[in-house]
């Protein structure tokens, strides 16, 4: 089932990567921390001994999670917020 997760975050983020970046150049950050979820989760079942999601490198992912959580919360409010505006104006 590991296997299932990571290929379905790589798929995710490589949708995005072609799909979605037309639309907006945040869904580079996001279709690239999808990859890098898919392959973290693909790693871990791979080599069970070192543990990816525990200790120290469990701890790594959550502040990437973190990171890339606040700054695609930021970009997509400020989207929102400007396409309001624009909708606005066209009333």
């Amino acid at each position: 089932m590991q296997y299932f997760y990571g290929f379905l975050w790589i798929a995710v983020g490589l949708i995005l990567l072609f799909s979605m970046t037309k639309e907006s150049k945040i869904f580079y950050l996001a279709g690239g921390f999808f990859l890098l979820l898919g392959g973290w989760w693909i790693a871990d079942a791979l080599l069970p001994e070192v543990q990816l999601f525990e200790g120290g490198w469990g701890i790594a992912l959550r502040c990437i999670t973190g990171a890339a959580l606040v700054v695609l919360a930021v970009a997509f409010v400020r989207e929102y917020q400007r396409k309001k505006k624009e909708a606005e104006k066209k009333k």
